[in-house]
């Protein structure tokens, strides 16, 4: 069985969801699947970085803030240099998420962010594997309408709580995306 690692930081409980979002679709496949927050010191939990390595797979999520992931991934990422100096996160499967308020917001730069963090640890890198809900009958709520190809970008308006937003078409996004990585996964490692 195929472990799958999710790693992520949010600051206001909106990548939390997506997070969570992703977890789900994950375990549907069958894969074992874990979810691990980086807290508001940019700290894994106890037994964090052990989970990372045993790990087949690592999805990365972060916020998009100011045109990159937060300063607490960041510190994560950072701390990733001592994995990345005995390569043992090399050859695992690697994909990420992001939300942010906007349509945009730039996540896109978050996303090339956490690739580039994936590429130094000669990591596997896995994308949405969705077309983009980008004709004229396409709704808000549909899978991938915010058209991402890199990795999964969800929106959350300013002045929503989590319980408003991500939207469920985003979440649901969000799930097909943990399922895609996770099944790609347990094909390459399973």
């Amino acid at each position: 069985m195929a472990k799958v690692a999710i790693v992520y930081h949010s600051g206001y409980g909106h990548t939390k969801k997506a997070a969570e979002a992703v977890h789900a679709g994950a375990a549907s496949t069958g894969a074992e699947t874990s979810l691990y927050a980086i807290d508001t010191e940019g700290n894994l939990p106890d037994g964090g970085w052990e989970a990372l390595e045993a790990a087949d797979a690592i999805i990365m999520g972060s916020p998009t803030y100011m045109g990159s992931v937060s300063w607490q991934f960041k510190k994560f990422a950072d701390a990733s240099s001592k994995p990345w100096f005995g390569q043992k996160w090399k050859d695992k499967i690697a994909a990420g998420f992001t939300n942010s308020a906007t349509m945009n917001g730039d996540k896109h730069s978050t996303l090339h962010y956490l690739i580039t963090l994936a590429m130094q640890h000669s990591m596997i890198w896995v994308g949405s594997g969705m077309m983009p809900s980008n004709s004229k009958t396409a709704h808000r709520n549909d899978l991938n309408y915010v058209g991402s190809f890199a990795g999964l970008m969800t929106q959350s308006p300013s002045d929503a709580s989590p319980d408003e937003g991500p939207l469920p078409g985003d979440l649901e996004t969000a799930r097909q995306f943990g399922a895609r990585v996770a099944t790609y996964t347990q094909q390459v490692k399973g």
